[in-house]
Parts: structure tokens; sequence; C-alpha cells
């Protein structure tokens, strides 16, 4: 094997095997799409262990009055199962 690969493979850490559940939440917000992400993801939090990572699906918002009045962000939330 030749040095630089050698050290490539004990550079990368030793990492477990994990096995996730994706939900799909819908956060809203007046104010950003980013905020209505973190809407969702905190409110996720508060009943869902192990949150890893998210992907955002859709985004949508509400007009009023020729406004943007609500933004609607759907987002695949990964978790890992717990063993």
């Amino acid at each position: 094997m030749s040095e630089a690969k050698n050290m490539r493979v004990r550079e990368q850490p030793n990492m477990k095997d994990h096995v996730y559940k994706l939900i799909e939440l819908t956060g809203t917000s007046s104010t950003t799409i980013e905020h209505a992400v973190e809407n969702a993801i905190q409110r996720a939090h508060k009943t869902i262990k192990n949150l890893s990572w998210f992907q955002v699906v859709e985004t949508r918002g509400v007009i009023s009055k020729g406004k943007v009045d609500r933004w609607q962000v759907t987002i695949k939330v990964g978790f890992t199962v717990e063993d």
C-alpha cells in the first residue's frame, strides 16, 4: 500500500453504522425561510431524540395584500434509531 493511501486509511474516523428514521415536518414563519426551518426543528426537538440532519423538500408562501405574509417550509428530518 502506498504511503499516501495508508495515511488516508489511518486518518478516517472510527464511525459507527447508524439506522435513521425520516419524518416530514412543515414549519412556518412570518419573517424568513430560515426561521420557518428553525421553528420546525425546535418543535421536533422537544419530543424526538437524536435529531441529526434535515433536507428542505418544499418552500411555499402565503401572499396578503401583494406582500409575503407567511413562509411555509417542508423539511425531511433524520434521526438515529436507538439500539
